[in-house]
C-alpha cells in the first residue's frame, strides 16, 4: 500500500510545475504582447521578495509592476524603454541581472573581495600555526634523561 502512495506522490511531484502569479486578468489578449510581457517580467525582480521575479511574486507590488509592464507594452515601447522606465523608477535593483556601473560596482565586486579576504585569512593562519615537529628529530640530552629516569621508573613497578 506504501509503494502505491509513493507512487501516486511521485506522479504529482513529476507533473507540478513552476507556480507562476500572473493572474488571467492580468494577461494580454495579444499572444505576441503576452510572451514580450513575460520575457521582462523574467527579468525584474520583486522589491519586497527580493529573491523571485516578478512573474512568481504574490505580492502587491509585483503584480503592480506586472501590470505596469503590460501597460507600457500595450503603450507601445519597446523592451529597453520599459526596463529604462522602470529602472529610472525603481532603480538598478529592479532588476535580476543589474547592470555593471559605479553605482553596483560593490554588489559586482564583493564575491571577489570576500573570497581574496578568505584566501588572505587561509594563508597568514596556514603560515602562523605551529609547525610539527619531525618524526626523525633526536632528543636532547636533558630529554634523553628524562625518558630514561621514566622508563626505569616504569620498570620498578
Amino acid at each position: 500500500m506504501t509503494a502505491r502512495w509513493l507512487a501516486a506522490f511521485a506522479v504529482v511531484l513529476a507533473l507540478a510545475g513552476p507556480a507562476l502569479a500572473v493572474n488571467p486578468d492580468e494577461e494580454l489578449a495579444d499572444p505576441a504582447l503576452e510572451a514580450r510581457a513575460r520575457e521582462l517580467s523574467k527579468e525584474l525582480r520583486c522589491v519586497v521578495c527580493q529573491n523571485q521575479t516578478i512573474d512568481d511574486s504574490d505580492a502587491g507590488i509585483a503584480k503592480d509592476l506586472r501590470l505596469l509592464v503590460r501597460e507600457r507594452i500595450v503603450a507601445g515601447d519597446t523592451d529597453d524603454e520599459v526596463m529604462s522606465y522602470l529602472t529610472d523608477r525603481y532603480g538598478d535593483f529592479v532588476r535580476l541581472r543589474p547592470p555593471f556601473n559605479a553605482e553596483t560596482f560593490a554588489l559586482w565586486a564583493m564575491p571577489v573581495l570576500v573570497l581574496l579576504a578568505a584566501l588572505a585569512a587561509a594563508v597568514t593562519y596556514l603560515r602562523r600555526r605551529p609547525k610539527p615537529a619531525p618524526a626523525d628529530a633526536a632528543l636532547s640530552a636533558d630529554e634523553e634523561a628524562q625518558l630514561q629516569a621514566v622508563l626505569d621508573e616504569r620498570r620498578k613497578t
